[in-house]
């Protein structure tokens, strides 16, 4: 059965690359995928999923299932962009990838006739991501693992992310013109006392945790104190627990500044907070080994990521991994540049998306027709 998948993937290369190319080539910003998601749904219908467009009532969203039961074995497509600038993180191959591994599970599925493949299409990533409600409405209660991988520059394990939540602060004060002395504090004045405090809290929080703000002022004029200003910030911390009680100081400062100046503010999450990744030791083992199996033989062990990573959400209530597979030849590219974009439609960076591709089905394979995997999965499973 693993030849077959191999041989079937063999069958595909060229509409694999096709989803790379195009989604490369009309690149869509986080939940405006709709280009994207017809694309890779169409693809599934001719492939005899069933699918389910606009799934949880988000437009550039899918499900899409194949198969005989349990276990079931989950795939993740990303497809948005850096609006302004492509896919600089390559979420087109993520695509590619798990399009390819599905396809190529299914058809074994349909030999076996036992386990199911799911391909959730997942968008905007960049802006709060879809991953984290659909974990909050159930969607993966009925999934027994959870497989993706993504481009970079390095090939290496599925390790950890940061844990984010997303904060904004907003101040509303009374319009005032530039010129004039002002009797009272403005709401840019509110912004920046805040940002000096939230200055001062970043040198005393654990050196694993990072607060990243921005300033937005609502002007059209620079004769003008705005009348409203806002701060929108991550607190990024190695643990959900440990960045809490960050986000509690936030809050009390908001407060602090709101009474110090007397004007209106108020602080609210304005994005999907992520989890921190938890790696499954279990299924990241037996993926790495269908990797080599595959022929990408040198896999750096997991090392800091400093990113945040919505897959961690779903990391708490099923098994995950998010490994990483270099698609650059050249050693001078950097990941999140035009140049690595460029690379996700070159030739080496093809031969590495079938590869990556068979060994996701190599490892959904391997759970589907070894019961004591799932069984050893399932106990090496530590939510935390």
């Amino acid at each position: 059965m693993k030849q077959y998948i191999k041989s079937y993937l063999s069958t595909i290369e060229r509409d694999l690359y096709n989803i790379s190319k195009y989604i490369y080539e009309n690149p869509e910003s986080s939940f405006n995928e709709y280009k994207a998601c017809s694309y890779l749904t169409n693809i599934l219908r001719k492939n005899n999923f069933k699918v389910k467009d606009n799934f949880i009532n988000i437009p550039t969203s899918f499900f899409a299932e194949y198969g005989y039961g349990f276990p079931k074995i989950c795939f993740i497509c990303e497809y948005d962009a850096f609006e302004g600038y492509g896919h600089l993180t390559g979420h087109n191959l993520i695509s590619s990838m798990s399009i390819g591994a599905g396809l190529s599970l299914s058809k074994a599925i349909s030999k076996l006739k036992k386990g199911s493949v799911v391909i959730v299409g997942c968008p905007g990533e960049f802006k709060g991501s879809s991953k984290v409600t659909m974990v909050k409405q159930g969607v993966f209660k009925n999934i027994d693992a959870v497989l993706m991988a993504h481009p970079h520059i390095i090939t290496m394990e599925s390790g950890t992310s940061m844990a984010t939540i997303p904060l904004k602060i907003s101040y509303k004060s009374t319009p005032n013109i530039a010129y004039k002395k002002l009797e009272d504090f403005s709401a840019l004045d509110a912004c920046i006392l805040t940002l000096n405090i939230l200055n001062l809290l970043n040198k005393k929080i654990d050196k694993d945790t990072y607060i990243n703000s921005s300033l937005i002022n609502h002007i059209d004029s620079p004769l003008y104190f705005p009348s409203s200003s806002d701060i929108e910030l991550y607190i990024r911390g190695s643990k959900m627990n440990d960045i809490i009680p960050i986000e509690d100081k936030i809050r009390n400062v908001c407060k602090f500044v709101s009474n110090f100046m007397d004007m209106h503010a108020e602080s609210f999450i304005f994005e999907m907070p992520y989890d921190e990744l938890i790696t499954n030791t279990t299924l990241s083992r037996i993926f790495s080994h269908n990797l080599k199996e595959a022929g990408i033989i040198h896999i750096s062990p997991a090392n800091k990521n400093f990113s945040s990573l919505s897959i961690g959400s779903i990391s708490k209530i099923k098994p995950c991994i998010h490994p990483y597979v270099s698609i650059t030849k050249d050693n001078s590219i950097n990941y999140l540049s035009n140049e690595f974009a460029k690379a996700t439609i070159s030739n080496f960076a093809h031969d590495v998306v079938l590869k990556t591709c068979h060994a996701l089905a190599l490892t959904g394979l391997d759970l589907i027709e070894k019961q004591n995997l799932i069984i050893e999965m399932n106990s090496s499973f530590d939510p935390q």
